[in-house]
């Protein structure tokens, strides 16, 4: 893959990834970068949308004739996803997206693909999941997903912590719902666990609270977490101090690049 992003012209098709904060993104060069390589004239920009503006924002996005597809981070996957005509069936499950793309009607069809970078992040590292205890922190937009593609990879049971309990309790019910694993409401103790899953933006700012009690990772823990800037985020930090296999936010964007891209293009085979 050439490292050179061609120069926009008026013909370039247009997608953006909005969030609000937005600097910590790493979208923007690489897929633009593998726009270019599948031939591509498309570029994606980094756009800052406030909470109480994202609905002005969607509706100027919608009458943009050169806007092809939207990257959503946080915290706008579940706003976004009321905003799409059509969505895959696990967007529809977490009521979440992370990517939306132009209908031939100029409506928008989403999909979430967070839960597929964040395993396979742990895969290229040597962890299968499968038969794993697994703790996950966050249950948002990305830590929904996170947990979705846990169960369908096989954990052998699923914790999940979020100080909002409601939200937590409601991605609770979903995964049980599906009679795959058990699915239980867990804490900041990740003492017994195989699987530690950061889904929350803990650690983006200087002195956040650390999303566990690293204190009680046992060594053999593997620890994700969906940050990438800093590039190594404290809990992982603090995770390889005690020797535990880790994956970063980065080495989540570096599995789910292709996959978005495929999305956007609309070569994803129509899931």
């Amino acid at each position: 893959m050439s490292d050179t992003i061609p120069a926009p012209s008026g013909a370039s098709r247009l997608y953006v990834i909005v969030g609000d904060p937005i600097a910590q993104v790493r979208s923007p060069a690489g897929v633009s970068t593998e726009f270019a390589a599948r031939g591509h004239d498309g570029i994606l920009v980094p756009v800052q949308v406030a909470t109480a503006d994202l609905p002005n924002f969607l509706s100027v996005a919608a009458r943009l004739k050169n806007l092809d597809g939207i990257v959503v981070t946080i915290p706008h996957k579940f706003v976004c996803y009321q905003a799409c005509a059509s969505a895959t069936d696990r967007a529809h499950l977490l009521r979440t997206v992370n990517l939306m793309r132009r209908r031939a009607d100029g409506s928008w069809h989403g999909d979430m693909v967070d839960g597929l970078g964040f395993v396979g992040a742990a895969r290229e590292k040597g962890i299968d999941p499968r038969g794993m205890r697994a703790l996950l922190i966050g249950a948002g937009g990305a830590g929904s997903a996170i947990g979705l593609a846990l169960v369908e990879a096989g954990v052998n049971e699923l914790a999940i912590h979020d100080s909002a309990s409601e939200r937590r309790d409601a991605l609770i019910d979903r995964l049980n719902g599906l009679g795959k694993v058990p699915v239980r409401a867990g804490t900041i103790d990740p003492a017994g666990f195989d699987f530690v899953a950061n889904a929350t933006p803990a650690g983006m700012v200087d002195g956040d609270p650390l999303p566990v009690d690293v204190t009680r990772l046992a060594p053999s823990a593997y620890c994700g977490c969906v940050i990438t800037k800093p590039e190594i985020p404290p809990f992982i930090a603090e995770a390889r101090k005690l020797g535990c296999v880790t994956a970063t936010g980065t080495d989540m964007y570096r599995q789910h690049q292709s996959i978005m891209v495929d999305f956007l293009l609309g070569t994803d085979g129509g899931r």
